[in-house]
């Protein structure tokens, strides 16, 4: 991180150990030395009173250190999105797959596990549905260009808004036509 960089620049300048500048802060001066070599970063009570004593503004203090942390959320909401898909993905076929063997199997009783599994089926959608909803991703397209770190130009995020009431007409009727498939399937094999 840059602001450990940024903290031993300033503290250089006012002339000052890092035992002095733990004692105006109120931190230890192993405190000090671990945000200086970058092995932790200051709270913002710390961050605060860092700028007040550097005379500059937070913005300085932390410079490089937004798009860092910036790009850190964004790996992380990628690897959440690439994680929840790859469960409910799993889930949703495995839902699919079982409904006919086990009626077969157990009869009546199968809607018990099945609904079961159905249910965490639906819990992961909701998950993946609402990172989704937070990073503003909804189309085909807006996740590729998620996923790849990258932004939608203006025009093409006006396109892909546009899609959206097509796409959910769309799941709507690929879900009913699942429906109709796994009633046909089991009325075959009864």
């Amino acid at each position: 991180m840059e602001v450990g960089a940024q903290i031993k620049k300033y503290r250089g300048h006012m002339g000052i150990s890092q035992e002095e500048l733990a004692e105006k802060v109120y931190v230890s001066r192993q405190t000090v030395s671990n945000w200086e070599t970058g092995k932790n970063y200051p709270d913002i009570h710390s961050l605060l009173l860092l700028s007040s004593l550097f005379h500059i503004s937070l913005d300085q203090l932390i410079k490089g250190d937004i798009e860092i942390m910036r790009k850190e959320i964004k790996e992380t909401e990628i690897k959440k999105l690439n994680r929840y898909g790859g469960i409910y993905a799993a889930l949703l076929i495995l839902s699919v797959v079982s409904l006919v063997p086990l009626v077969e199997w157990i009869h009546g009783y199968a809607f018990i596990p099945w609904g079961a599994l159905f249910a965490g089926t639906l819990y992961w959608a909701l998950k993946v549905e609402k990172l989704k909803k937070e990073n503003g991703i909804s189309t085909y397209k807006e996740i590729v260009a998620f996923m790849e770190g990258k932004r939608l130009d203006e025009m093409e995020a006006q396109q892909e808004l546009g899609k959206r009431p097509y796409q959910q007409v769309l799941f709507l009727l690929g879900s009913a036509a699942l429906g109709f498939l796994a009633y046909y399937l089991m009325a075959a094999f009864r």
